[in-house]
């Protein structure tokens, strides 16, 4: 090769690798500082309200709500809040760094309806009276008051003239927030004598006209009546919201899980990086680069939409990073199988980077259409989850595609890689001399295998799991009272984080709570590590009692409790949606596989996708763990993960069947499928490693927060490696065996004529 080629070929390669060192490098502050950290991030809260109109047969606008809790969260100066519109009667408010939680919660779901009323309950005006804006806090002889700046003076004027008219201790009027029917004066005029807190706000006297503005005065704090004049100003809300569900943590609680999951996650990725150089050597300090370039672009993309990182966002990162890896090591086998086969580095690389496209594609877009139905069904962690699969299966086709395959081919065609096998972890030895008319002779590590024949025998495996399951849910329905260990998120409830900087001792939470008048029979007690205990009650527990709850516990520990309420009606929805999300999920996959396959290929896939679940869950089961969200999550990713594996298998499949030439009987097709899984198993069993690195770090480093979604997940993985090659392959092979196949079409070939020998052109 000319020099000056492979010089200007190096050149572009060290250029790329240093433009975009320098863009990382430029811009990792920036986006550091821009990203949107959620609330189980950095405190915060979370609430979903049922919606209903304030007047039986009203239409609910749901937008109007929308843009009514907006305006109340821009008083609060909450950043980037998160409002979300689920369904025809529900709305999500995510509100992340807010320091008064008990203020942000009353001012969010207050209608703030504002009426001015007689003795006798009878509507003088409502709001519309009132400046836009016009409340404000004011000061009437030292003591806090709510000013009311009036836009129509001339009708307020006549309606307190109206007023003082009226009998002497009948001249009152009577201002109230959210009056509702039934409401009275009288009767609370006489709680109030007896030293009980009123429902109306102020009720003064009017002796004569009033044109001007006025105060709404009372025994007011000076944040009571700022919070006032805010919701005033905020506007009323046209509907009554009911709390269904909750989630709130603590800044403290939300720092440190993110501080020890970020951790968790470097020393995975390090993992990755470090097994990809010891097994792959300069294809895999491509891979490395290729993967710091992804943790870029997830974290500027982010960046970019505005989206919130949160928990389930950062553990599908660092699955992400085991995803993209797998699309690199498809690739590098492939071209390791090219040079066993005796071609050039630079044919190899070319060949190899060609048909591993077509696998990584397959299976990186199944994965894709996980994601998009759990975006498009799904709601709270679930969808911030998808939102991370989905940006990751996009980042890693195009970075795998595009950065990864373009450094590697432009660093091969330079030529400084011509004939150093080892640079690619290749035994020169295991190389055939097609110069010497040699053929391959070597396949890889592993020895040929008959894994149709030890599929039945692993079968029984996963037989027996499920049906200790079964087992286990019996014997846990008799001695626990429950077959399976629902999570407040399925079995309603409430959970309460305790968190202490020092080593709690869960007696003194049993006696704290004994006192605030729990049954700790009906509590469940549970510690996560020495500084943390949650408590959960099967019955969700109301908002001034959690106020209290949090109060004591705060005041004995310095750290306020994290709390997560779901409400019956929650639970079961969520047992419906997971059920649902789970059904779309392969039905899609199914069309997908058959037109990319064939109807077994696919129904093996499914087969396969069943088995791992039911693993997971019977795992689940056995070790009496929580089921809750994040096992939605998990299950969805390793419906997608699980068929990436499949795929793998199943387009080395497609291949042999291809150029079989034989008959086909039950005796091709065992050992087609023993040949496709030899081929194959090395990235199989590579690519589930790269993935459970990270995992593996999650669930020792990373937050307790998260322990079910790693724990699962590492169960799935372990679960989608197996079926990929035991269970999908075999049933393939049993329904080939069991379906009489069309006979093929015998291909028509053109007839070669003899080249003729022309002197000066050919000769």
């Amino acid at each position: 090769m000319n020099k000056n080629v492979r010089n200007k070929r190096l050149g572009v390669f060290f250029i790329t690798i240093a433009v975009f060192a320098a863009l990382i490098f430029s811009s990792y502050k920036t986006i550091g500082n821009n990203l949107s950290l959620g609330l189980d991030l950095q405190g915060g809260f979370e609430i979903l309200y049922q919606v209903e109109p304030l007047n039986e047969g009203e239409d609910l606008d749901m937008v109007a709500v929308s843009e009514s809790i907006s305006k109340r969260i821009d008083v609060l100066g909450v950043s980037e809040p998160q409002i979300i519109i689920e369904g025809n009667d529900r709305i999500r408010v995510q509100l992340a760094g807010v320091t008064n939680q008990e203020e942000a919660r009353a001012m969010l779901s207050t209608t703030a309806n504002l009426t001015f009323r007689d003795v006798n309950d009878n509507l003088l005006s409502d709001a519309s009276i009132i400046k836009e804006g016009g409340a404000s806090l004011a000061y009437d002889n030292g003591k806090p008051v709510v000013s009311l700046k009036i836009a129509d003076t001339s009708a307020f004027g006549d309606m307190t003239e109206k007023v003082s008219n009226m009998a002497t201790g009948e001249n009152i009027m009577v201002i109230w927030l959210d009056y509702e029917d039934g409401d009275s004066y009288q009767e609370e005029s006489l709680a109030a004598a007896q030293g009980q807190e009123p429902k109306y706000i102020s009720a003064a006297s009017v002796n004569d006209r009033i044109e001007g503005d006025c105060i709404i005065s009372g025994n007011f704090t000076e944040d009571e009546a700022r919070t006032l004049a805010n919701l005033i100003n905020s506007g009323s809300l046209p509907v009554k919201m009911t709390e269904i569900s909750s989630n709130v943590v603590s800044a403290e609680f939300g720092m440190d899980a993110f501080n020890t999951t970020a951790i968790a996650g470097v020393v995975g990725v390090l993992a990755v990086i470090l097994f990809m150089i010891w097994e792959y050597r300069v294809p895999g300090i491509l891979a490395s680069i290729m993967l710091c370039v992804y943790i870029w672009v997830i974290f500027g993309v982010y960046t970019l939409i505005g989206a919130v990182f949160t928990l389930p966002g950062i553990a599908a990162l660092v699955l992400g990073v085991g995803m993209t890896v797998d699309a690199n090591i498809i690739t590098y086998e492939r071209i390791k199988d090219e040079i066993y086969q005796g071609r050039s580095i630079a044919n190899a690389v070319a060949a190899g980077q060609k048909t591993s496209f077509v696998t990584i594609f397959d299976a990186q877009f199944t994965t894709l259409l996980a994601g998009l139905i759990m975006y498009m069904f799904g709601n709270g962690s679930v969808k911030g989850f998808a939102t991370m699969l989905i940006i990751t299966v996009l980042a890693t086709l195009i970075l795998n595609v595009g950065l990864s395959q373009f450094l590697l081919k432009t660093l091969v065609n330079s030529g400084v890689c011509d004939k150093k096998y080892s640079w690619f972890h290749v035994k020169e030895a295991n190389v055939p001399d097609v110069n010497k008319n040699q053929e391959q002779f070597y396949f890889g590590p592993i020895k040929k295998n008959d894994y149709i024949k030890q599929s039945k025998k692993f079968n029984y495996v996963s037989m027996a799991i499920i049906a200790a399951a079964i087992v286990m849910m019996i014997f846990n329905g008799m001695t626990k009272g429950e077959p399976i260990n629902l999570g407040i998120d399925f079995a309603s409830g409430t959970k309460i984080t305790v968190t202490s900087n020092d080593p709690i001792d869960i007696e003194e939470v049993k006696a704290e709570f004994e006192n605030l008048g729990f049954n700790n029979k009906e509590l469940e007690y549970q510690t996560s590590g020495d500084n943390i205990v949650n408590v959960t009650t099967s019955e969700a527990i109301d908002t001034d009692t959690l106020a209290t709850i949090k109060e004591v516990f705060n005041e004995k520990y310095g750290i306020e409790p994290n709390d997560n309420t779901v409400t019956p009606i929650v639970g079961k929805e969520l047992v419906k949606n997971a059920f649902l999300l789970t059904i779309i999920a392969c039905m899609a996959m199914l069309v997908y596989i058959t037109i990319r396959f064939k109807w077994d290929y696919a129904l093996s896939c499914i087969v396969a996708l069943v088995h791992d679940v039911l693993i997971v869950l019977s795992v689940f089961i056995i070790a009496y763990q929580k089921f809750n969200t994040e096992l939605i999550s998990v299950l969805l990713a390793v419906i997608g993960y699980s068929i990436n594996n499949s795929i793998v298998v199943f387009d080395r499949t497609r291949e042999l069947m291809n150029e079989y030439r034989g008959k086909l009987n039950p005796e091709a097709y065992k050992t087609i499928v023993n040949n496709a899984l030899d081929n194959t198993i090395v990235r199989s069993l590579f690519s589930s490693l790269t993935t459970l690195l990270p995992m593996i770090a999650l669930l020792f480093l990373g937050s307790d927060s998260i322990f079910t979604f790693t724990f699962a997940m590492i169960v799935g993985l372990l679960a989608g490696t197996y079926s990929s090659i035991y269970i999908a392959p075999y049933t393939w092979y049993l329904l080939r065996c069991n379906h009489k196949e069309k006979p093929r079409k015998k291909k028509k070939y053109k007839e070669k004529v003899d080249e003729y020998t022309i002197k000066g052109i050919n000769a």
